[in-house]
């Protein structure tokens, strides 16, 4: 079938961009750039350097009529969404809902969308954290995320247009970028391998779920094999690693020798977050494969061929 991928260009797009072509979809990509890389994209998928927002496109609707929208394109900074969350809802709201306009009058049946455990609940006491939870989002991120799940549902309410929402963990694994905030296992990994001090924020702790990118990308195709399957679906390993463990293990990786340096915390960073995917286990047929030790080390792998 023929897929629409936003934000195919993107670290974790362009991965589910491959599980698509590797499945045998038609996959046409709309990414701006902005963050992503034209040498994500296989040259099999098309792709439309295309902002989400602009009025562009409805005529790439027009002209390539996706049966399935696959939707990862977003502002995913939270911290440039709490120092501008105009701009954060901009691009997150305004733009997923130009999408949605654009799938239901050019007849798309299924949309895919990429939101955020973590920012969705936000701090909760149970742990690993099932969707039951209520979402109380600590971020303009995290809000405009949970906002456009609702317009999903809003949308398969009154036009009969299938949604599923997958709620990620933390993702990593090739082609994460080393720079900017997010994406601790990247940037350890690049520091460590060019020799420069890796800073960790407050104690190193903090807990987090870290689920490996090519897991993800066989959600998203799960999500095309079971069509019936809509609602919101945790994706998740449901194990807890502190930062300072999960720095050791890249250290270890790595083979060097360098401690750490610790930073003040990050105000309004969670203490722990970790997901429960046992719904996505009984209704999507999906497992994490890859345990953080051999993600790790196929992360690792990956930065020290592109240093090379």
């Amino acid at each position: 079938m023929k897929i629409l991928v936003s934000g195919g260009a993107g670290f974790i797009g362009s991965h589910v961009v491959d599980a698509y072509l590797a499945a045998g979809h038609d996959v046409v990509v709309l990414d701006d750039l902005s963050s992503g890389s034209r040498d994500n994209v296989d040259p099999a998928a098309r792709l439309y350097q295309v902002d989400i927002r602009s009025p562009e496109v409805a005529g790439i609707f027009e002209a390539e009529r996706p049966a399935v929208v696959n939707h990862h394109a977003a502002q995913a900074s939270v911290r440039r969404s709490v120092e501008d969350p105009v701009f954060d809802a901009d691009v997150n709201v305004l733009g997923s809902l130009n999408l949605l306009v654009c799938g239901r009058r050019f007849g798309v049946r299924r949309i895919v969308y990429a939101s955020s455990g973590g920012a969705a609940y936000g701090d909760t006491g149970v742990m690993p954290t099932p969707e039951d939870q209520p979402a109380r989002p600590a971020s303009p991120y995290g809000v405009s995320k949970v906002t456009v799940e609702q317009y999903l549902a809003c949308w398969e309410a009154l036009y009969g247009m299938s949604a599923l929402t997958l709620r990620y963990a933390n993702v990593y694994g090739p082609r994460q970028s080393p720079h900017g905030e997010a994406g601790v296992v990247a940037i350890f990994t690049g520091r460590l391998l060019g020799g420069q001090p890796a800073v960790i924020n407050g104690d190193g702790l903090q807990t987090r779920d870290y689920v490996y990118v090519g897991d993800v990308a066989r959600a998203n195709l799960r999500a095309l094999e079971r069509p019936e399957v809509s609602g919101v679906y945790n994706i998740g390993t449901g194990v807890e690693t502190s930062v300072v463990a999960l720095f050791d293990r890249l250290r270890r990786a790595v083979g060097g020798a360098a401690a750490a340096e610790h930073g003040p915390a990050k105000a309004g960073e969670q203490r722990r977050s970790v997901l429960d995917a046992t719904l996505a286990k009984r209704r999507l047929d999906w497992t994490p494969q890859v345990d953080l030790a051999e993600g790790v080390a196929r992360t690792v792998e990956y930065f020290r061929r592109r240093l090379a």
